[in-house]
C-alpha cells in the first residue's frame, strides 16, 4: 500500500510573491529540478527561498562536475531517504546529456551494476558515505582523489550534502507534483506526467517507494 500524506505547510501563493519570486517559480514550472511545489513552501520565507535557489542553481545547475553525476547523486539520495516529490524527478539537462532511466532504477545497487562507469560509482559512494558514513575512510578518500579534484570534491560534496539536508525535510511536508503551477510535466520521471499518471505509478505494486519496496 502507498502511503498517504498530509500537507504540512501550505503553498504561498503566486500572486503574493514579487516579480522576482514568480519568474524563479515560472522557470521551476517550465523546467523543474525543483518543481513549483517545494518551492511555493520556501517561499513563505524569502531567505530561504533564494538562499536554496541561488545555491541550487550554482551547485546543481552549474559547477565543474558533470551533471549527469549530480543528478544520479540526488536521485540516490531520494531513494535512500524516500523522498517521493525529489525521487519522482529527473533533471532535463541530465537526460540531455545522455543519462537512462534503468540507470536511476538500479541506483540502490551501483556498486555491482554495470550501468555506470567508474567515476559515477565513486561519486555515489561519496554520496552513501555522506548520507549514511563510511567503515572505511582511507579507501574511500583514496577512491575519490583517484577520480576527482579536489574543487570537484568541494562542490559534489556540497552539492549532495545539500541535496540530503533538503530532501530529508521535503519527505516530511506531505507534498506532491501537480498540485501548483500544474499543466506541465517538465523534469517529471516516465509514467509521472500528470497527476492521473502520478496516481496510477504508485498504486503499482512495483512501485519504487511502496511498502513493498520498504
Amino acid at each position: 500500500m502507498v502511503p498517504t500524506f498530509t500537507q504540512r505547510i501550505s503553498y504561498v501563493p503566486l500572486e503574493r510573491m514579487d516579480e522576482r519570486m514568480k519568474a524563479e517559480m515560472e522557470r521551476c514550472a517550465k523546467h523543474g529540478t525543483p518543481r513549483p511545489e517545494s518551492s511555493a513552501v520556501r517561499a513563505h520565507s524569502p531567505e530561504a527561498f533564494w538562499a536554496f535557489a541561488d545555491s541550487w542553481q550554482s551547485q546543481f545547475h552549474s559547477g565543474v562536475v558533470e551533471h549527469a553525476i549530480k543528478d544520479l547523486c540526488r536521485v540516490y539520495i531520494s531513494r535512500t531517504v524516500k523522498c517521493e516529490f525529489c525521487g519522482n524527478q529527473r533533471s532535463e539537462k541530465a537526460t540531455s546529456a545522455g543519462l537512462h532511466e534503468q540507470q536511476y532504477d538500479q541506483l540502490l545497487n551501483f556498486e555491482t551494476s554495470d550501468l555506470y562507469d567508474d567515476r559515477q560509482k565513486a561519486a555515489l559512494a561519496y554520496a552513501e558515505a555522506i548520507a549514511w558514513g563510511s567503515q572505511d575512510l582511507d579507501g574511500l578518500w583514496d577512491r575519490l582523489h583517484t577520480h576527482f579534484s579536489e574543487q570537484e570534491l568541494v562542490e559534489l560534496g556540497c552539492c549532495i550534502a545539500l541535496t540530503f539536508g533538503q530532501q530529508s525535510w521535503i519527505r516530511l511536508l506531505g507534498i506532491d507534483h501537480h498540485q501548483y503551477m500544474a499543466g506541465t510535466s517538465a523534469s517529471m520521471a516516465p509514467g509521472f506526467e500528470t497527476a492521473e499518471q502520478l496516481a496510477t505509478s504508485k498504486a503499482d505494486h512495483s512501485y519504487w517507494a511502496g511498502s513493498s519496496h520498504a
